[in-house]
């Protein structure tokens, strides 16, 4: 095991996403999982039936006796709900490990995980904290205001994120509509697009939480960021690839994947 991760996100008790696919894929990728959790979610794969909120003074507890004991080589940042809780999140952060964050703002079945109001704190207080940000396209036109319909749009939104002062964008490319899905790593030396078929498949609940924990722990192992990118993509491909079909909605992916086929390489 190499690599210590601290994960802030929510539970999802269907366990297909939030802080049960963070440690799932972490320690799938040989990296361990800390956690604070910040919400707790009656959810399944037909969706978020229930969210009840952690008490503030709780998570910075959680953040604290993990950071001040355990330590972190990298930290994920997933579901927060609303301003309090970022800004919460902000106060009690005092390291500078890499911080890899996934702006959640929606489900997979459509219920808002954060409030229209916390996007403008997320914007200032949080993007310029990460080393990478890794939104899908309506997250991404949540932030920065553009419409995406092609990978142009993709670009200019890639771009747009960049001028926020994020170091690092991994733009997924999920929700265009083609037979191939690309996504974009954004760094000040340029744009890199990755591609590959898509997966025609109802089972991809958890792939935002998944791949962020990914490349989270890549980077806590070393990696750099593209190459935790490029085991990322891998591993979730994979995961998607051996999804077992649970639920009668979005599934949950195959976490425990690299169980079977080995350690995935760079």
């Amino acid at each position: 095991m190499k690599g210590r991760v601290l994960v802030i996100a929510g539970s999802d008790s269907g366990g297909g996403a939030g802080i049960q696919a963070d440690i799932k894929t972490i320690t799938a990728l040989g990296a361990f999982a800390a956690t604070a959790i910040t919400a707790l979610t009656a959810q399944n794969t037909l969706g978020v039936h229930g969210v009840m909120p952690v008490p503030q003074d709780f998570i910075h507890q959680q953040i604290d006796v993990v950071m001040s004991d355990i330590g972190a080589d990298a930290i994920k940042i997933g579901m927060l709900g609303d301003s309090a809780t970022i800004d919460t999140v902000c106060d009690a952060l005092t390291t500078d490990v890499p911080l890899v964050l996934d702006p959640v703002m929606v489900a997979k079945g459509g219920q808002a995980l954060l409030a229209t109001q916390a996007v403008e704190t997320l914007r200032r207080r949080l993007l310029p904290r990460a080393a990478v940000i890794t939104p899908n396209l309506p997250e991404a036109e949540a932030l920065t205001g553009l419409t995406i319909r092609t990978e142009a749009d993709m670009r200019a939104a890639a771009a747009a994120l960049l001028a926020m002062g994020v170091p690092a964008v991994l733009l997924k490319g999920g929700h265009l509509e083609s037979a191939t899905v690309t996504d974009l790593l954004a760094t000040a030396d340029g744009i890199e697009a990755f591609s590959a078929p898509r997966i025609e498949t109802r089972h991809t609940h958890g792939t935002g939480c998944t791949t962020a924990s990914a490349v989270a722990a890549g980077l806590a192992q070393g990696l750099s960021l593209r190459d935790a990118v490029v085991r990322a993509r891998a591993y979730v491909r994979a995961a998607i690839a051996a999804a077992p079909g649970f639920g009668h909605g979005h599934g949950p992916l195959d976490h425990s994947v690299t169980v079977d086929l080995g350690r995935l390489s760079t």
